[in-house]
């Protein structure tokens, strides 16, 4: 009942709270973002969702417009193109908050396996696209465990946890650990797995 009901309407639910409170904040960062640099406000991007349905997620822009090296290793810290905002936005992952409208549209839930690019769909199995049985996530089980200093395989390896456990006390656990992450940063949680079962 809980994955299947529940867990949707808490999502709106909380989103919409979490919207309200934070308007105020989000207008400082909106305004701060268009006064250091040039260049939209949002970063859209298409991401994979639930049964593989397409949609545009949203971030705050947190890198200059110029032309810079596109590379396949993550962006971390005050990389090459991240503006002096951008930082902190991505260090405390304030840059995601706008995905809670991705929450209200019903593309995404506050818990679930991060959405994925659509190039990625080729690089994985078919057991692995199971990940797409439930909506993508602000935070995952792969996001509390390594998130970027994990390989692809291994965060499928947890995103598959995830489907295979979706339960009101595990996404209550990973927002826990969410939060304590956001705050102390992911490097003090690198060698303490969470794997969450039944």
């Amino acid at each position: 009942m809980y994955r299947n009901f529940l867990k949707h309407i808490l999502d709106f639910t909380v989103a919409f709270i979490i919207l309200l409170l934070v308007l105020i904040p989000l207008l400082v960062i909106a305004l701060l973002i268009l006064t250091e640099s040039k260049g939209p406000l949002f970063f859209r991007q298409e991401r994979v969702g639930k049964d593989l349905k397409f949609f545009k997620v949203y971030k705050f822009r947190t890198m200059t417009n110029e032309k810079r090296t596109v590379g396949s290793t993550p962006i971390i810290g005050k990389a090459e193109g991240v503006t002096k905002v951008g930082y902190y936005l991505r260090r405390y992952k304030v840059d995601e908050l706008p995905q809670l409208l991705n929450v209200l549209l019903g593309d995404m839930s506050l818990i679930g396996p991060r959405p994925s690019v659509p190039e990625q769909l080729k690089q994985m199995s078919d057991a692995e696209k199971r990940r797409y049985s439930v909506r993508p996530g602000l935070t995952g089980l792969a996001q509390i465990n390594g998130n970027i200093h994990l390989s692809w395989k291994e965060r499928f390896v947890y995103d598959l946890n995830y489907v295979d456990n979706v339960t009101f006390w595990n996404d209550l656990k990973i927002i826990f650990r969410t939060v304590f992450i956001v705050i102390l940063g992911e490097h003090k949680f690198l060698n303490k797995p969470m794997m969450d079962e039944k």
